[in-house]
């Protein structure tokens, strides 16, 4: 599909103000992903570009936006009351926007965990689906499957879409978490990718295999819910 220019938004969280958003719709798109981004880069970072462009040649729109700490200028982020409000307003602001559309909603690392903790405190509203680029199961060096215990009230389909050189979800611990889930939830591993879906040179891949790899991942989970 040819490729679309992002429409700005504005996005109002109530007690936190105004945050921006960028929708990239194609003309005969098919879902809309409510995308969220990592701690450490907001929604204009290359990799969210890469997987807006990426769905959106796909047949997927996605309405990525700034959680409120981001929009400031700040490093630290928002504490979870916050981060969740931030969710349901860009899933209402996705609906508003997309009438009629499937929604899935989900994010990068820190995107992805905020809006399952979301989900699982209540449903997000039209939301048919959670996708995980880089789910943060535990810190660093931490292992441990203690940030998957919310995802047990979550009771729609979930992807998990993970690197196995991931150090913040090492495969031992993120498989069973996922088996444990029912089969409502798919583990799609990509083999050599780090947590930011990086490969090493001698691995014989490139970064960009990778982004395809994963796009098609997702794109051919979507039509399957």
């Amino acid at each position: 599909m040819k490729a679309v220019s992002p429409q700005q938004l504005s996005i109002e969280i109530a007690k936190a103000g105004q945050v921006s958003a960028l929708l990239n719709r194609p003309s005969q798109a098919r879902a809309c992903f409510v995308f969220a981004h990592g701690a450490g880069a907001g929604m204009t970072h290359a990799f969210m570009e890469a997987v807006a462009g990426g769905l959106c040649a796909r047949g997927v729109a996605t309405l990525r936006y700034q959680f409120p700490y981001m929009e400031k200028g700040s490093k630290r982020p928002d504490p979870p009351a916050i981060a969740h409000a931030a969710v349901r307003a860009a899933v209402a602001a996705a609906g508003r926007s997309c009438p009629g559309l499937p929604l899935i909603a989900g994010g990068k690392s820190f995107g992805g965990r905020m809006t399952s903790q979301a989900q699982a405190a209540a449903p997000l509203a039209g939301v048919r689906g959670l996708a995980f680029l880089g789910f943060p199961l535990h810190p660093a060096g931490k292992p441990s499957s203690d940030r998957a215990k919310h995802l047990a009230d979550v009771h729609i389909p979930m992807l998990f879409l993970q690197g196995t050189r991931d150090n913040l979800a090492e495969v031992a611990l993120l498989e069973p978490v996922v088996r444990g889930l029912g089969p409502s939830a798919k583990l799609h591993l990509v083999d050599g990718a780090d947590h930011s879906f990086h490969v090493l040179a001698r691995s014989g891949r490139h970064d960009r295999d990778v982004m395809n790899e994963i796009l098609d991942a997702f794109a051919s989970w979507i039509s399957s819910i």
